[in-house]
Order: structure tokens, then C-alpha cells, then sequence
């Protein structure tokens, strides 16, 4: 792994199948990772990404964001346009650019199970409030904070914006958001998990005590996974970066996983390798790394 044009080690964990295979897919998260903290794309990641791309080597954009707020690597999706966004609910050609995408796959969560999982949750951590995030809609309660620099379009209790007829009833929903103002993060996602169990996949990429709430066999991973089958791709022939815990599956997936330089301790734990930190380029020095072997 290159470093500022210098040459450092990777750990890499028994088992990890060797670097020997040659990529044919990259996999990526944003915030956090491909990312600059001030939420840009640096001139050397965007000539890396064209670089992979021009090598045969498709590259993924694999989020949490929803898919409106995907503008900012509009201009760098390449070839096929597509990314998977909201934690592997929903894959989105982003060819049409901001409020035009296209949703080629939905994979949704179950009202019923929203619903439980919000019962769930008062009981287990009471002051615990949410939002709902759905394919062209996103609502909250009244007391949620303003974390997502949007107007919400209702405001209602989580019941009444998960009803059969509900706002926007005819929408999937995506995911909930679960906030609580006081819990530790770390804590809150454990606990959440323990509580709702087997109804939904319960994840955080967030630094404060912000739960997602997808469906139970949604994630990164297993989205990701589809979309490598349909192209013929085996998980040996995948790289993947992350930085939080909602890149864990993936990273584990992964044939070659990197944790970012300013990763959480279970990304580190889940990667078969490090990089350096999102401010410092740390994928694209890996993927030019990669490139350089490759030659």
C-alpha cells in the first residue's frame, strides 16, 4: 500500500484470499471514505476512479446516503451509472443526474416490520425518536432533530407515517432512522439490535446515536452481492472501503477490504487491510496500487 508515494504494509487477516486475483470490481463507500471531510472528491480520487474505470475495473459507489443526495459523485459514475444506496435498499441509476434517477432495484423494508421495530425501540430506549426515509419521500417526527439539512415532507408520529395509509403509502419504504439524544452510539446500536432481533438489520454510520433500520436481509453486502452476481463477479474479485460499522458486512464480503486511516474499531477489525485516512486519499492510493500491479 502506497503512502505519499511511500511503500507501507497491509495487514491482512488469516484466510483473506490473496491480492493475487485480479479485480474486476471496486466498491465504495462515500462519506467518511471516498469522501474529503468537506464532503468533496479530491482531483487525485477523481483520477484514480477514471483510471479503474479505463483498466475494465468497474467501480460502485455504496452508501448510506439515499439517492438524493448522490449529486456529489454524479459526475464521476462512468460506464454502467449505477450505486447502491441506503445501506443496500435500493440501486439507482444516476445517469439522469439530481431528481432524475431511476430505480433499478427496491429492495424495501416491510411496513409491519417498520412498525415493530418502532415499538421495539420506545420500550427498549424510551426518548428514542425517527424519521422515515422512502424512494422519493422522507418524513419525521416532530421532536427528530434537524440532522439531514432538509425540510421533511411531514411531520408526523412514526405510527401514523407508517400506517397502510399513511403519506406516501404507495412509496417503499427504504429504511427508518432511529435518534436518541442521549444514549452512546456504540450502546444504542447494540441494544437495538437485541431488541428488534430478526425483524430488521439494524446498522449506524453516523457519529452520533443515529440508527438505520433496513430490511432484515438488507445491507451493503448482500445488495452489493446481487449486483456482482448479475455480471458474473465472485466476492474474490471485489475490493471494498469503508469506515463505519454499516461497511462491516461488506468489508467482510469483500475479497480485498480496506479500512480507512480514520475508521471505527470494527471496520478495522472486519478489513483484510488498511489505508490511509479520507483526507489523505487513501483509496485512490490503494486503487492506484492496485493499477500499478496490474500493469
Amino acid at each position: 500500500m502506497r503512502e505519499n508515494d511511500r511503500v507501507t504494509s497491509a495487514t491482512r487477516q488469516p484466510g483473506t484470499p490473496s491480492a493475487a486475483v485480479r479485480p474486476r470490481l471496486i466498491a465504495t463507500d462515500l462519506d467518511g471514505t471516498l469522501l474529503r471531510d468537506d464532503k468533496s472528491v479530491s482531483p487525485r480520487t477523481v483520477a484514480a476512479l477514471a483510471a479503474a474505470e479505463e483498466a475494465g475495473i468497474e467501480v460502485f459507489f455504496v452508501t448510506g446516503r439515499p439517492a438524493r443526495w448522490m449529486d456529489v459523485v454524479s459526475d464521476h459514475v462512468h460506464g454502467h451509472g449505477l450505486a447502491i444506496c441506503g445501506n443496500g435498499a435500493a440501486v439507482v441509476d444516476l445517469h439522469g443526474g439530481p431528481g432524475a434517477h431511476r430505480f433499478v432495484k427496491v429492495r424495501e423494508l416491510a411496513r409491519e416490520n417498520a412498525l415493530d421495530s418502532v415499538r421495539l425501540l420506545r420500550a427498549a430506549a424510551p426518548g428514542t425518536v425517527f424519521a422515515v426515509e422512502q424512494t422519493y419521500g422522507f418524513h419525521q417526527e416532530p421532536a427528530y432533530p434537524k440532522l439531514h439539512m432538509e425540510i421533511p415532507d411531514n411531520l408526523l408520529p412514526a405510527e401514523r407515517l407508517l400506517a397502510p395509509d399513511g403519506p406516501d403509502a404507495d412509496q417503499p419504504v427504504l429504511k427508518i432512522l432511529a435518534y436518541h439524544p442521549d444514549l452512546d452510539p456504540d450502546a444504542f446500536l447494540t441494544l437495538a439490535r437485541l431488541a428488534i432481533g430478526g425483524r430488521a438489520n439494524v446498522t449506524r454510520s453516523s457519529p452520533s446515536a443515529l440508527l438505520e433500520v433496513s430490511g432484515p436481509d438488507v445491507s451493503k453486502a448482500s445488495t452489493l452481492a446481487l449486483c456482482c452476481a448479475e455480471r458474473g463477479i465472485s466476492h474474490e474479485e471485489v475490493v471494498a472501503f469503508g469506515d463505519m460499522p454499516n461497511d462491516v458486512e461488506m468489508l467482510t464480503w469483500a475479497g480485498q477490504s480496506y479500512a480507512m486511516g480514520n475508521a471505527h474499531p470494527d471496520v478495522i477489525a472486519a478489513a483484510s487491510g488498511r489505508t490511509v485516512a479520507n483526507n489523505e486519499d487513501g483509496v485512490a492510493v490503494v486503487i492506484e496500487q492496485l493499477l500499478d500491479e496490474s500493469i
